[in-house]
């Protein structure tokens, strides 16, 4: 479905709200006081807010959809191209956009109505995550780049894995490394630094020849 310019503001400030008070403690008067729209607007575009928050999976499905059919799809690229790009981005997105990552996880563990629909599309998010990481190890091994005993599912679970891990566990990081005087900026631009290298070196090592660059 395609959202309009306002929609995709109400969704915007909808994600926020639910990050921060979650789906139960947001009301729909907080999401037009803080769009600074009227009420019935929400009601008109969307319906109810149970309906919004599925507008905000589809749009974050339909904009992952998107980056990954680039990287898939780019012949400029080398498979390992690809899958530093693909680490990069998972990064990028998950630390650029906690908000969305924790109402995820959230959605994930709850246990109320709603989460049926929420399920549904979040099993297409990962699908759809799932067959673009196999394309891309599947022309590495077509043209002799990777390795053939490559465990897709592994592979896609260690990197996301790895990432909301820290995501998950940031104070934690922050105290055991002495990077507590660190501003959030500044902290972030060093993890993300610190998983680019790290994911890098482990998936050139685990499904990479050693001649490839």
């Amino acid at each position: 479905m395609e959202y309009n310019a306002k929609q995709l503001q109400i969704i915007q400030v909808a994600e926020r709200l639910f990050a921060a008070k979650g789906f139960s403690g947001t009301s729909i008067r907080d999401i037009a006081h803080e769009a600074d729209i009227n009420v019935s607007m929400i009601s008109y575009y969307f319906g109810s807010k149970e309906k919004l928050i599925e507008a905000l999976f589809e749009v974050r499905i339909v904009e992952s959809a998107e980056r990954m059919e680039n990287i898939v799809s780019n012949e400029d690229l080398t498979p390992l191209q690809k899958i530093y790009i693909l680490i990069d981005g998972v990064i990028e997105r998950l630390l650029g956009n906690q908000c969305f990552h924790n109402i995820m996880l959230r959605e994930q563990l709850s246990g109320e109505e709603r989460t049926q629909v929420i399920s549904d599309l979040i099993f297409e998010l990962k699908v759809k995550n799932w067959d673009g990481i196999n394309s891309i190890l599947r022309e590495g091994q077509q043209k002799g780049h990777f390795k053939n005993d490559i465990d897709v599912t592994l592979f896609s679970a260690t990197l996301y894995g790895t990432v909301n891990h820290f995501l998950t566990t940031q104070s934690f990081y922050r105290k055991i490394n002495n990077l507590e005087s660190l501003g959030q900026e500044e902290f972030d631009k060093s993890l993300k630094q610190k998983l680019s290298k790290h994911l890098k070196s482990i998936f050139k090592a685990t499904v990479a020849y050693e001649t490839i660059e």
